[in-house]
């Protein structure tokens, strides 16, 4: 995986009219501006409200839901929690892309594990320099803070230093509800 595949997908999705963003590692490598570490894979992050528009945009492609574990075709129902992952494939050129459902209400992005984090919609993400749209790192860091494993800690170390102190300051506050004694809020201070 590479800048050049996130390229590929930004232009992918350039016509999609609802807003969509990089997530998980691309998402801190696309804020830092740099390929810190490999990435096995592509995700995008869209509200959920959004799936079926998602879909329809991806004509053509094959959509498998995500249920405990397990893989499962996806035809035209909405996808309601727990489901809040989506794999799609082009059969035509074999590209992937994990698509990954985020909640809103009334403007708001909320954290689907634990509610009572919520942030506005406008805060939630960003674009680089080129252009390539990104799910804010401290966002992308409290997904990764469950079941955290290597990848997550080489992206919280190479991220952690470029978080100004609004970031660092919710990504703080998010982790004291949602995980109070995860080892990061030891470098958040």
């Amino acid at each position: 995986m590479s800048f050049e595949q996130c390229q590929r997908v930004t232009s992918l999705m350039a016509d999609f009219e609802k807003p969509w963003f990089f997530a998980g590692g691309w998402a801190i490598d696309i804020f830092i501006g740099e390929e810190t570490r490999e990435h096995e894979d592509i995700e995008i992050a869209v509200f959920r409200k959004d799936q079926l528009r998602l879909k329809n945009y991806l004509k053509g492609w094959e959509f498998k839901k995500v249920i405990k574990g397990g893989f499962h075709s996806w035809d035209q129902e909405f996808l309601d929690l727990p489901i809040h992952e989506i794999h799609a494939a082009n059969p035509v050129n074999g590209e992937k892309i994990e698509i990954l459902l985020n909640e809103t209400d009334e403007g708001e992005w909320k954290f689907r594990r634990d509610l009572r984090i919520s942030y506005p919609h406008n805060s939630i993400s960003g674009v680089s320099k080129k252009g390539i749209p990104y799910l804010n790192p401290d966002i992308v860091l409290l997904y990764k803070a469950k079941n955290t494993r290597e990848k997550d800690h080489l992206d919280f170390h190479a991220v952690k230093e470029y978080l100004d102190d609004e970031k660092k300051t919710r990504l703080r506050n998010a982790l004291e509800t949602h995980e109070p004694d995860h080892e990061w809020l030891q470098f958040l201070l």
